[in-house]
């Protein structure tokens, strides 16, 4: 039997990186995967081939996870869709990295917004149905960043410091329900988003990871696996770094 069989997940920001590993190793585990992005584009519609090849029922929906309302329609229209779900992965999330001196209120609050209040709006969205069946996993997507700052990003740096208290915060209030509320910190992951970092920077992050490699976005659907299965049954409000060592 596969990890995931007989399980339902939402994933957030999925179009593309480490939320369309995370979908399509769901499906390669048995589940039904239900995912989001801001728009419903050509690449919605390939992760949905892709999800089908693998027998699985997968379909794209678009949704601004940063609005409660939105999120409220999206968990009503994925629960209309499949009847059910087990697993929430909160993974939506942009940059708009600058020194503090340079960054606008508009830099900060839309980074804010979309990496931090997206995690509270899906969870609130999600939470009574999760309550009425007494169980759910919920992944939250932080960062090394979050644990440990960095110049130049002190929004995705607040945000994602955000997420991890959060986690914590949900996990004690929701554990009496069997419901787990975990966290992931990434480090230096090969995606759209590291690929406009210049070479140089490149390097001198990848010489101080102790694997002295940057991780790919499977490294971290892996991870996610373990906490949406059953073999996580014990674990709650717990941040598992994914950065190769870049964070001890």
């Amino acid at each position: 039997m596969k990890l995931l069989e007989g399980k339902t997940a939402l994933i957030t920001g999925a179009n593309r990186g480490i939320g369309k590993a995370i979908a399509v190793r769901f499906a390669e585990q048995g589940a039904n995967v239900a995912f989001s992005d801001i728009a419903y584009n050509d690449d919605s519609k390939e992760l949905e081939k892709e999800l089908a090849a693998l027998g699985i029922k997968g379909k794209g929906y678009a949704s601004d996870a940063s609005s409660l309302s939105g999120s409220e329609e999206l968990i009503a229209l994925v629960l209309k869709d499949f009847q059910s779900i087990q697993v929430l992965v909160n993974n939506a999330g942009i940059t708009r990295d600058t020194l503090l001196l340079r960054m606008s209120e508009s830099d900060w609050d839309a980074v804010i917004n979309v990496n931090l209040k997206s995690v509270f709006n899906l969870t609130k969205a999600i939470q009574k149905h999760f309550l009425s069946q007494r169980q759910g996993s919920i992944i939250n997507m932080s960062s090394v960043v979050g644990l440990s700052g960095n110049a130049g990003q002190s929004n995705y740096a607040a945000s994602k410091a955000g997420i991890i208290g959060f986690t914590k915060s949900i996990a004690m209030e929701l554990g009496s329900r069997s419901i787990r509320v975990n966290a992931i910190a990434p480090g230096f992951i090969e995606t759209e988003m590291t690929a406009k970092i210049p070479e140089d920077f490149r390097k001198a992050w990848v010489e101080k990871i102790p694997l002295k490699r940057p991780g790919l976005p499977a490294d971290v659907a892996d991870v996610s696996v373990f906490l949406a299965s059953d073999l996580s049954a014990y674990v709650t409000g717990q941040v598992i770094s994914v950065c190769g060592g870049m964070h001890t």
